[in-house]
């Protein structure tokens, strides 16, 4: 059996400024929290060995215990690095490659587990190293001495604690931008800039705001919407939006001039459950504000007033990354043996890759000189959403598992209470794409969900 994942990442400095560090295994764990040491038994090169222990008790002690030193696999200077790290009935192997493109480099990483113990040992080391790996990268990039430009955009993210800012602030870290995050309590275990604020009223935090260069916002600050759906909750919901939207439409009135651009979230699910309506930018809202309406429409309200010169409010879909919480329930209940379609299996499932998210938001803050895309509103999802008997279909098939029976709509709401989660999430859907994006010269990466699952999972 194996477990396979590829990861890359642009970063804008030359290979051997990024080949210094990774050839220094030593530096490694300041690049990954998932290592706490490493140790070279000579200089790098085919053959040599080493020893490196992992963080966390268990795989500590079960890897300090058990494993055998490692050996380099391959080592082509400037180029790439492979080490295979001998495991109990199998073989870890971890390869770092570089290659040179215009303004910076392609980082690439692979974590490869062979052998019988493979499910095993991913779960205790493999799954940990490769955690997070685009935060991971834009840390190496700092050791790597990356440097803003002095007219480097400024962009400050506000809800960026959460997965999707992490992913965008480190992207940007990678490509040379500056990145701030307004965060109501700083993660010592980010490496970017961290501004306190509330989410409700403007404060120093303003001062994020001001630059002498250009300028942008990208708010993703909210409550999660996996929670039941009580009164509470759902109030909750909507006032974690847009109280932290106001704040700042508020602060950008303050300012001596316009926030040069500005990415307000918001989501496809502001159609509820849509059934059989294709939706796009120009589709009407449901009457009634139904809850997950009721939640969107004032968000995107609140948005109203903002000092921008160019605007995008991103309707996004359920975004596809193996750190979300969305694909680890739907992937975790496959491989439990309930990977049967849910409730009548016919609702939609609009959805997005992660690196064709990252790649939208950096074309609407205008770093992507082909595509220039319009103010107003834009549905971020592929061109081919599916129904939910496809997604389930498509899943199994990836995690190499047998047809499941259905999971009923009565016993998914019971599980719902167990889980502490909403059975609407999977009980409802939308079929949303974009009416806009086919006129721009955007081009998505992994339009099927087949592409998508292919480079999401280990395989």
């Amino acid at each position: 059996m194996a477990r396979t994942t590829t990861y890359t990442q642009f970063i804008a400095l030359a290979p051997e400024r990024l080949w210094a560090v990774i050839v220094d295994p030593a530096r490694w764990p300041r690049w990954n929290p998932a290592v706490t040491a490493v140790r070279l038994h000579g200089e790098p090169a085919v053959g040599v060995r080493g020893d490196y222990l992992p963080s966390g008790t268990v795989s500590a002690a079960v890897h300090g215990r058990l494993a055998k030193p490692f050996a380099i696999a391959e080592f082509v200077p400037g180029r790439t690095l492979t080490i295979a790290q001998p495991e109990p009935f199998g073989e870890m192997r971890i390869s770092w490659t570089l290659t040179a493109r215009d303004g910076g480099t392609d980082l690439t990483q692979r974590i490869a587990l062979t052998g019988a113990s493979a499910p095993l040992y991913w779960q205790v080391v493999g799954a940990r190293l490769q955690t997070e790996a685009r935060v991971c990268f834009a840390r190496l990039a700092m050791l790597a001495g990356i440097v803003p430009a002095d007219r480097a955009l400024r962009v400050v993210i506000a809800g960026g604690s959460g997965a999707l800012g992490r992913n965008i602030a480190a992207d940007l870290t990678c490509r040379g931008l500056r990145v701030t995050l307004l965060t109501r309590r700083k993660d010592p275990g980010l490496p970017f800039e961290q501004v306190v604020w509330d989410g409700r009223s403007v404060g120093d935090w303003v001062a994020a705001l001001r630059n002498p260069g250009p300028t942008a916002v990208i708010n993703l600050a909210g409550k999660l919407v996996d929670c039941r759906p009580t009164a509470a909750n759902v109030a909750e919901l909507r006032r974690s939006r847009v109280d932290s939207t106001a704040a700042l439409v508020a602060a950008s009135k303050s300012l001596d001039r316009p926030i040069d651009r500005w990415i307000q979230a918001s989501t496809t699910a502001i159609w509820s459950d849509a059934g059989e309506i294709r939706c796009t930018e120009t589709t009407p809202l449901p009457d009634g504000l139904p809850q997950m309406t009721g939640v969107a429409e004032p968000w995107e309200r609140a948005f109203e007033g903002a000092n921008a010169e160019h605007w995008t409010i991103l309707r996004t879909s359920i975004v596809l990354d193996p750190d979300s919480p969305a694909l680890q329930r739907l992937c975790d209940l496959t491989r439990a043996g309930l990977g049967g379609r849910v409730g009548p299996g016919d609702q939609w499932f609009s959805w997005i890759h992660v690196e064709d998210w990252l790649a939208l938001v950096r074309a609407a803050l205008g770093l992507d000189p082909r595509v220039r895309l319009p103010d107003g509103i834009l549905v971020a999802a592929t061109d081919f959403p599916v129904r939910n008997r496809e997604l389930m279909a498509t899943l199994r098939r990836h995690l190499r598992r047998p047809p499941a029976p259905p999971t009923p709509a009565a016993l998914l709401k019971i599980g719902a209470v167990f889980l502490r989660t909403d059975a609407a999430l999977g009980l409802t859907g939308r079929h949303a794409t974009s009416e806009v994006l086919p006129h721009t010269e955007f081009r998505f990466r992994y339009p099927s969900l087949d592409e998508a699952l292919g480079d999401l999972l280990p395989h």
